[in-house]
């Protein structure tokens, strides 16, 4: 019998039990705890390396969320049957759980440190990332590792002018928002979002409701790490030595960085930059270890200083704006001759080509995982090739920052797309390349976006436009909000801010703050000042397209949707599907059947769709008395001949009504696989349908019978 020493606590929080719970499971980990909501469980683990590589110049964290096909009682599909490569959805909620937990750790720390979120069992209710988030923070509270938390995180919904705290997934099927927020106790570090055009009021509400409800949870992983927690290794600093070299270095160099930083241009700015690391590397004792290791560090102090504190004394930043303007824009629609639709979105040194291509059902994206497999028919895909920066690197399959990217401009893009299925039947694939890169690629992604769907013809309800701000926060109290950052804003400033949305309200928010935490008042300034800058841009994409055109370009497929009764699908698709082929061989076209009757002809030409369009209605249409059809004669007979109209439907032609004259044999006049004008004169006694030529003018289909 094994003594497990099993610390546990639980709290009721949102309408559901919470439980964490430790000493049971993975022992041998730094720390691990196993987290309950609903019927929802996460195994959470942190291992760290007791000592960082000698050279070890940046903080090594590795998060890893994962998915057990088990843990929803499915086997998985594809033809390996066990789980593979990290899904898109995995990738995306392990950016979620790093991010918030990366600023915690002390600056000299360069320890490796790994965090394992495995989901061991799924209710198909409440939703994994969050508790995944909680899981990760306890664990890190319970292993010792220096870490400046806990945090805690929270989901927030709304609807009906209310917030819902961590909306199960059936309620998130109706609601205006999905917002994810984290945290610690003073403030908030990370933000991730979906809404359906609310004001930035209603955003920074949700923000805060989510921000006072996981404080308990903070408080329950206290008191977990209070009752369990390991020994709290000594958190490392950076040695007086340090502060020494940073006083040197200072004293001999900042003048030079502060002229450094004066030019505007990105690629000599880095040129400049980087002659001044050389130079002062080459100051460095090379016998001295300490130097050595510490003067990248030094360096990195250094810049962030003098950026820093040019903007905040003179209001002027790195590459001459002030802290509202944004940088000057150029928009191009149908910049690639072949393309359904294309735009070029140009923002100072940034540059995203995004081009959008229009497919049918048969294209759309099978999603599978722990919920019911579903059909994704909008994509939107980002690539940022090392090129877009000036340098060489690797290409290959996207990575998490592509992937994270791309799902944040698929966030402000969605809520605006056409919900109507029925009159814009087409599956949507947005590609953005980015060109260049200075600050803020994936708001370029979703200005450029807007623009390719609307030049593809796809009825945006709205656009869109996305910006980035940026927060620069002195422990003096004095802050500056800097709309339309640039790359070295972002790397030496305390807050990437991106809000994406229309005239009328936010779609997107993804917030990140690198130091402990921002305020309210902060965020309430910075969204306000978004606002301006959301506004401008659209001004500026407006004059190159303002609104979608009205039809699609004549390269892409031509879909026509219709319905149909349900009883009448078989008939359609034929015994084996042989109408169905023959239909789509002989008309050129895609045909997609659904099973509530909706069907979907794609073709390349408007003659192709409209003659499978009249096949298809002539099958599931049924024969009028007095009506005019055009058929094919299946069988002649002696006493007439059996014609096949309105797809499959058979009637027969007797003799008598084939010519107004008295005739010896059919075969006379006509073949099988002749063509023949028909009018349907009803059924007979037994229900067979009775049809007449001679009635019909059979050159122009005209009714020969005169009214009396």
């Amino acid at each position: 019998m094994i003594d497990f020493k099993v610390s546990r606590k639980e709290m009721d929080w949102g309408g559901r039990k919470l439980v964490l719970e430790t000493g049971k499971v993975a022992r041998q980990a730094e720390g691990a705890v196993l987290a309950t909501y609903g019927e929802t469980e996460v195994i959470a683990t942190v291992c760290a390396a007791k000592e960082a590589k000698p050279d070890q110049d940046f903080f090594p964290l590795t998060v890893n969320y994962q998915e057990k096909y088990y843990a929803a009682g499915k086997v998985p599909g594809g033809f390996m049957k066990r789980e593979g490569k990290p899904s898109e959805r995995e990738v995306l909620i392990s950016r979620l759980i790093d991010r918030p937990i990366r600023p915690l750790f002390p600056d000299a720390f360069k320890n490796e440190v790994q965090v394992v979120c495995t989901v061991l069992s799924h209710d198909k209710q409440t939703d994994s990332d969050i508790l995944s988030m909680i899981a990760a923070s306890a664990a890190l509270a319970v292993s010792g590792i220096p870490f400046l938390g806990p945090i805690g995180a929270a989901k927030v919904g709304y609807k009906d002018g209310q917030y819902i705290l961590n909306p199960t997934i059936e309620q998130m099927k109706d609601t205006q928002l999905e917002l994810s927020v984290a945290g610690t106790k003073e403030g908030v570090l990370m933000v991730e979002s979906e809404a359906q055009e609310l004001s930035e009021e209603t955003m920074l509400g949700a923000v805060m409701f989510g921000f006072e409800n996981f404080q308990p949870v903070i408080k329950m992983i206290d008191e977990l790490a209070a009752e369990a927690g390991k020994p709290r290794w000594v958190a490392p600093t950076f040695p007086k030595e340090f502060d020494e070299l940073y006083a040197r270095v200072e004293k001999e160099f900042r003048t030079k960085y502060e002229e450094a930083f004066k030019e505007t241009d990105k690629l000599k700015r880095g040129e400049n930059l980087g002659r001044l690391a050389e130079e002062v590397k080459a100051t460095i004792d090379e016998e001295n270890e300490l130097e050595v290791r510490y003067v990248g560090d030094v360096i990195e102090k250094l810049m962030h200083s003098v950026m820093r504190e040019g903007v905040l004394t003179t209001g002027r930043r790195i590459d001459g704006r002030d802290t509202k303007t944004v940088r000057p824009i150029q928009c191009e629609v149908d910049v690639l001759p072949m393309a359904h639709g294309s735009a070029l979105f140009t923002r100072g040194e940034t540059q995203a080509l995004v081009v959008t291509t229009l497919g049918t059902g048969d294209d759309a994206q099978i999603v599978d995982g722990l919920m019911d497999e579903y059909k994704e028919d909008f994509m939107l895909n980002y690539n940022f090739p090392p090129f877009s920066v000036g340098e060489c690197g690797r290409m290959g399959s996207p990575g998490r920052r592509e992937i994270g990217h791309g799902k944040l401009a698929w966030r402000a893009i969605h809520p605006m797309m056409p919900k109507d299925k029925d009159t814009f039947p087409y599956t949507i694939r947005v590609v953005s390349e980015i060109m260049e890169s200075n600050g803020s690629s994936s708001m370029a992604t979703v200005c450029g976006t807007t623009m390719s769907l609307q030049a593809a013809g796809v009825p945006l309800e709205k656009p869109v436009a996305g910006i980035a701000m940026g927060l620069i926060k002195e422990d003096d109290g004095r802050v500056a909000i800097l709309t339309d950052i640039l790359g070295d804003e972002d790397h030496l400033g305390d807050m990437d801010f991106k809000v994406a949305g229309t005239k009328d309200g936010v779609t997107a928010l993804q917030m990140d703050i690198k130091i402990t935490s921002i305020t309210k008042e902060i965020m309430e300034k910075a969204l306000a000042q978004a606002h301006e800058g959301r506004i401008h841009i659209m001004g500026e994409m407006a004059k190159a397209i303002s609104e979608p055109r009205a039809h699609v370009s004549d390269k892409a497929p031509r879909i026509v949707a219709i319905k149909i009764p349900v009883d009448k699908i078989r008939e359609v698709i034929g015994s084996g599907g042989k109408v169905i082929r023959e239909i789509t061989e002989k008309t050129n076209t895609k045909i997609d059947i659904s099973d509530d009757g909706v069907i979907k002809i794609a073709s390349m030409k408007k003659e192709d769709g409209d003659a499978a369009l009249e096949w298809i209605m002539g099958i599931v249409a049924e024969p009028e008395a007095g009506v005019i059809y055009k058929g094919v004669i299946t069988k002649i007979m002696d006493f007439g001949a059996f014609v096949r109209f309105l797809g499959t439907t058979e009637g027969l032609v007797h003799i008598s009504e084939v010519k107004n004259e008295r005739i010896a044999s059919v075969s006379d006049f006509y073949k099988e696989g002749d063509t023949m004008w028909v009018k349907c004169l009803g059924t007979d006694n037994r229900g067979k349908i009775k049809l007449s030529a001679k009635r019909v003018n059979q050159e122009t289909g005209e009714d020969l019978e005169v009214e009396k």
